[in-house]
C-alpha cells in the first residue's frame, strides 16, 4: 500500500529519513541492508525520487529507532 504523497512531500520524507539517519551515525547501506530494501532504492527515498509502501516506511523507522509520525510529513 502506497500513500501516495505529491513531490513536495516525497522530498520531505525524504529529508527526514535523512536526518534520522545522520543522526544515529549510519550510512544509507547499512539503513537499507537492515531495512530489507536496496541501497539504491533507500538513496532514491531519501531524494524525494521515490514514494515507499507503509510496510518499507515500518521497516525504515523500525531501523531507526524512531516512530513513524517522526519521518511521515503530514
Amino acid at each position: 500500500m502506497n500513500l501516495n504523497l505529491d513531490t513536495k512531500s516525497k522530498i520531505e520524507l525524504g529529508k527526514r529519513l535523512r536526518e534520522a539517519r545522520e543522526q544515529k551515525k549510519l550510512t544509507q547501506e547499512e539503513v537499507a541492508t537492515k531495512s530489507g530494501i536496496t541501497t539504491s532504492y533507500y538513496a532514491r527515498i531519501e531524494r524525494g525520487e521515490e514514494q515507499p509502501s507503509l510496510a518499507t516506511l515500518k521497516s525504515l523507522a523500525k531501523t531507526l529507532n524512531i516512530k513513524g509520525s517522526q519521518i511521515v510529513p503530514f
